[in-house]
C-alpha cells in the first residue's frame, strides 16, 4: 500500500449496507419490523422491505460499474461491485484510483435519514438509528485512517439527536448527518431556537454537520404521476438536478438563521450539491440583505451571509467545470472533491481521473490540491498516508 500514489480524498461516497445491518442489531421483538432483504422467487432479486412494504434493490444503489445501462441496476449483492458493501474490496478499488479515504454516507434510511420516521414507534425509530451508527463504526474501522463515518441521528427528537451526538463521537464518527429542510417533515424551521441542544452537542464534541441532498420530503418530485409523463430516466435527471437546487434552499435558510453566528466554531457542509450555483446565491443573500436592511431586526447578524459562508461552510464537487471565478466567491479552502461512488450519477474508475483533469484543469496546482485533498484532511482530521 505504501508504493500507491494517493492524491485524492473523496468527501462524498455511500456503503450500500449489507442485509443484515438492523436485524442482527435490534431486539428480536422488532426484527420483523426493521429494514431487511428479501429475494425475489421468481426473478432472484434482492430487495430491501420494510414493515412489508418494498422499498429499494439492493443494487439501485450501486450501479457503478454494472455491465447494462441506467436504468438497469444489479439485481443481488453479488452482481454489485464488491466495494460498495465490503471494506477489504473498497479499499482495493481505492488504492486503484490513488483514493486515500473516502467519507460514508447511508442509503436505506435515507441521504437525512429521514425514512426511519415511517415507522411509528419511537423506541424503534431511534434503534435504528443507532444500529445504523454502530455498523457504520464496525465496517469502518477495517481501516478507520481510510473509512471516514457519518453518523445518522434522530433529528426528529432534539434531546435524543444530542445524546446520539455525544454517544457516537468519542467512538469515532467523524461528522454528522442532518436534515437540511426539517420543516418539510413537520418539524421546527432551522432558524427555531428548539434545534438549539443539537447545536450545542455538535459545538461540544467539535464535528461538523452535513446537509447532503434529498434529505427533505421527495416523494413529489419522484412520484408514478412524474414518470408517467416524463419516463424514469428523465425524472431521475430532473429531480436530481433539483435536488442541488434544494441544497440551495438550505443553505440559504443556514445563513439567514443565524446559527453559524451563534455557533461561530460549528462547519457545515452541503454534500453531492455541486459548487456552481454557490456564487449566485451567495451574491444575491448579500444584495438582498442590504437592499432590504436585514440587520434593522436581526442585529444578531453581524456578517453578510457571503462571509458566513466561508468562514463556516463547505461545498463538494464531482463533475462540474471549477474556474478560477468561481473560487474567487466560494475560495478554494470551501470545496472538496467526490465521486459519489457506488451511485448511478457517481463517477465510477478511469471517469474519476477524466474528470478532474476536466474540471480542475483551469486551477493553480495550490488550488487542486486544496479541493482534493487538503479541505477534507483538516476538515475529518484524516492523517497523511505513513
Amino acid at each position: 500500500m505504501s508504493e500507491t500514489a494517493y492524491h485524492i480524498i473523496d468527501a462524498d461516497t455511500h456503503v450500500t449496507e449489507p442485509h443484515d445491518v438492523w436485524t442482527s442489531r435490534v431486539p428480536a421483538r422488532w426484527k420483523d419490523k426493521v429494514p431487511h432483504v428479501e429475494t425475489n422467487p421468481d426473478t432472484g432479486e434482492e430487495t430491501w422491505v420494510v414493515q412489508g412494504q418494498a422499498m429499494i434493490s439492493v443494487g439501485s444503489t450501486a450501479p457503478a460499474g454494472w455491465r447494462e445501462p441506467y436504468p438497469a441496476t444489479p439485481p443481488t449483492y453479488a452482481d454489485t461491485h464488491p466495494g460498495s458493501y465490503q471494506p477489504g474490496p473498497r479499499l482495493d478499488y481505492m488504492d486503484r484510483l490513488g483514493v486515500w479515504a473516502q467519507v460514508l454516507y447511508p442509503n436505506v434510511g435515507g441521504f437525512g435519514n429521514q425514512v426511519f420516521l415511517g415507522l411509528g414507534d419511537s423506541e424503534l425509530m431511534i434503534e435504528c438509528v443507532r444500529a445504523y451508527n454502530d455498523f457504520l463504526l464496525e465496517w469502518s474501522a477495517y481501516d478507520s485512517r481510510r473509512l471516514v463515518p457519518i453518523m445518522a441521528t434522530p433529528f426528529w427528537d432534539v434531546e435524543a439527536a444530542a445524546a446520539e451526538i455525544r454517544r457516537c463521537a468519542p467512538l469515532g464518527h467523524r461528522g454528522i448527518l442532518f436534515s437540511g429542510e426539517p420543516h418539510t417533515h413537520g418539524l421546527p424551521f432551522l432558524a427555531d431556537r428548539h434545534w438549539d441542544p443539537f447545536w450545542e452537542a455538535a459545538r461540544e464534541v467539535d464535528l461538523p454537520i452535513h446537509f447532503h441532498i434529498g434529505s427533505g420530503d421527495m416523494a413529489s418530485e419522484f412520484s408514478q404521476e412524474r414518470t408517467d409523463v416524463e419516463s424514469f430516466t428523465a425524472s431521475a435527471a430532473r429531480g436530481g438536478s433539483k435536488l442541488f437546487l434544494f441544497n440551495g434552499g438550505h443553505l440559504l435558510d443556514l445563513l439567514f438563521s443565524g446559527v453559524p453566528a451563534r455557533y461561530p466554531s460549528l462547519r457545515f457542509v452541503s454534500v453531492e450539491s455541486g459548487a456552481g450555483w454557490i456564487p449566485f446565491i451567495l451574491q444575491s443573500a448579500d444584495y438582498q440583505f442590504h437592499t432590504l436592511n436585514v440587520g434593522s431586526e436581526r442585529p444578531d447578524l453581524k456578517l453578510l451571509p457571503s462571509e458566513y459562508f466561508r468562514r463556516q461552510v463547505y461545498a463538494c464537487c464531482w463533475f462540474e467545470k471549477i474556474s478560477p471565478e468561481l473560487l474567487e466567491w466560494i475560495g478554494a479552502d470551501r470545496i472538496m472533491f467526490e465521486t459519489d461512488y457506488p451511485h448511478p450519477t457517481s463517477l465510477y474508475d478511469t471517469e474519476v481521473q477524466q474528470a478532474i483533469d476536466a474540471g480542475l484543469s483551469d486551477l493553480p496546482e495550490a488550488a487542486r490540491r486544496r479541493i482534493l485533498w487538503e479541505n477534507a484532511a483538516r476538515l475529518y482530521g484524516i492523517e497523511d498516508p505513513r
